[in-house]
């Protein structure tokens, strides 16, 4: 069954200015609350027995998903990261003022550590992917420098046949000049209309600059439970 939801488009093209100031809002008021460690999971039995709704962070090592959880909920120290790619070995849960649950996964594609780690961690966030109910979408988190690259096309068409609904969001926008961002933006979402589970929208942000960070808190926050 598709998890596919109507959450509003993350530009406000949908909606009138009322409409995307209260949506707006509604993001900020949730990711202002208390965000805090739940644990970290190495094996699917380790699952966190729970009936909030959750999002995931996915995408290659060092693509900055834990700098994007920490932009969101204003907390510099609460996902670990580093510069060294594969230092999250594990899924790690947060808690989202009881409303939503967000989980940090291990990078996929290239990491400094051993080939047999990166193989079991890779399996146990697969697994994961394809199998959570309560998980309401995956933001597949892409260094938009870069752009989609063969692994996550991978990643996405596994999730198109689990039927489980997920958004890109190009990360490290800053980095880029405002044409090169449009056309990385243009490039991406052609190459998405080939992904029958994707969401069309595509989020651009930067952790640094505080970019799209507004719009993407509206965005999970109309996936959580209303305040």
């Amino acid at each position: 069954m598709s998890r596919k939801d109507q959450t509003p488009a993350f530009t406000g093209e949908a909606m009138s200015e009322e409409e995307r100031a209260a949506w707006l809002e509604a993001g900020r008021l949730l990711f202002a609350r208390e965000a805090t460690f739940m644990l970290g999971v190495a094996g699917l039995a380790q699952l966190p027995d729970t009936d909030l709704p959750e999002v995931c962070f996915a995408g290659r090592s060092n693509v900055g998903k834990s700098s994007l959880i920490n932009a969101l909920t204003g907390r510099n120290t609460l996902a670990r990261t580093s510069v060294t790619p594969g230092r999250t070995q594990e899924l790690n849960f947060f808690n989202l003022a009881d409303r939503l649950i967000l989980a940090d996964l291990p990078g996929y594609g290239f990491a400094q550590a051993p080939k047999d780690k990166v193989q079991a961690w890779t399996r146990l966030t697969m697994a994961y992917l394809r199998g959570r109910p309560q998980l309401r979408r995956v933001l597949v988190l892409v260094d938009s420098r870069h752009g989609l690259k063969d692994v996550d096309h991978d990643v996405m068409k596994m999730l198109d046949q689990a039927a489980v609904n997920y958004q890109v969001v190009l990360t490290k926008i800053d980095k880029l000049k405002k044409g090169e961002a449009e056309q990385r933006l243009t490039q991406v979402q052609g190459e998405l209309a080939r992904h029958v589970a994707a969401h069309p929208e595509v989020i651009l942000t930067s952790s640094e600059k505080g970019i799209g960070i507004p719009e993407l808190r509206a965005t999970l926050a109309a996936l959580g439970l209303p305040l």
